[in-house]
């Protein structure tokens, strides 16, 4: 498949042409994006939002300071990077957030995953320095996602973003998981292939004027997709993805993808949930 053909930079993910994927076109669209234009939400109720799911697990308050330093908006005074991102700035509990938020759906389960980072470094705060850090690379990923996994129909008509008593029907289900395999499946060898050819290059296995050739070949290989156009060792596609030249590891998000579905589970046990997983949620559980 060209690999622009599938709504993404790099065709890490499909949920983008899911209007073409939709098995049941149109049944049970429901438009979080339009209920928070409706109902005025802007960037800090957006992030109050996320922190009351928190809350209702029995997670402390934001400190003051959250509120003071995050950047939840893009500055109208220069140039920022808006990929959003969490912050642990010291070992004393100055945590922030960069990230500048749209009321969208997408920018809501974003802040709500970039939470999960703020309360992950919030909880080991007290661990002797040496454990101040997550316990490998996708857990930290895997959390803020396990908490979207909850973000239901059931949670979302709690909160008012989709009407009350909303219950899918089995074509609507099949829609939403469809929605959710184009983002989580579709995303799994790319998540492997990353740091596969990471792995090349550093190891020596790949040499310089194999980069982009390389590049390709794992892409073709393992995602099935194809350049769009003729591709060269003058071009230095692996470059366009921020992780690569930032240096950030990815195998973590190829882990999280699948400890976050282990996590949900385990949570949602631990809730007392009986029912279909897909339909748990465990916001306002303590337990």
């Amino acid at each position: 498949i060209p690999a622009h053909l599938l709504g993404n930079m790099w065709a890490q993910q499909w949920n983008k042409i899911y209007d073409l994927l939709e098995p049941y076109p149109g049944v049970s669209n429901l438009d979080v994006t339009a209920a928070l234009k409706t109902q005025g939400y802007d960037a800090m109720r957006m992030a109050r939002s996320a922190e009351s799911f928190y809350m209702s697990l029995g997670f402390p308050q934001l400190p003051a300071s959250f509120w003071e330093r995050s950047m939840l908006t893009r500055p109208r005074d220069r140039d920022v990077v808006c990929h959003a991102s969490a912050w642990n700035m010291d070992t004393h509990g100055d945590v922030r957030i960069k990230q500048c938020i749209q009321p969208t759906e997408e920018e809501l389960y974003t802040i709500y995953h970039e939470l999960g980072h703020v309360y992950y470094y919030l909880s080991y705060l007290d661990q002797p320095f040496l454990f101040q850090a997550g316990a490998h690379d996708g857990f930290h990923e895997a959390i803020g996602d396990t908490i979207n996994l909850s973000m239901t129909d059931g949670y979302l008509a709690s909160v008012g973003l989709v009407p009350k008593g909303t219950k899918s029907s089995p074509e609507a289900l099949i829609n939403r998981q469809m929605k959710v395999a184009a983002e989580k499946i579709a995303f799994l060898p790319f998540g492997k292939m990353i740091d596969q050819w990471r792995w090349g290059v550093f190891s020596g296995a790949i040499p310089p004027e194999k980069y982009n050739e390389a590049w390709w070949d794992l892409r073709r290989k393992y995602q099935g997709v194809e350049a769009p156009v003729a591709r060269s060792e003058e071009d230095f596609d692996p470059g366009a993805k921020y992780h690569i030249p930032n240096n950030t590891p990815y195998t973590r998000y190829f882990l999280s993808f699948v400890m976050q579905f282990q996590f949900h589970k385990a949570l949602c046990d631990a809730a007392g949930y009986k029912g279909p997983l897909h339909e748990c949620s465990i916001y306002g559980n303590a337990e």
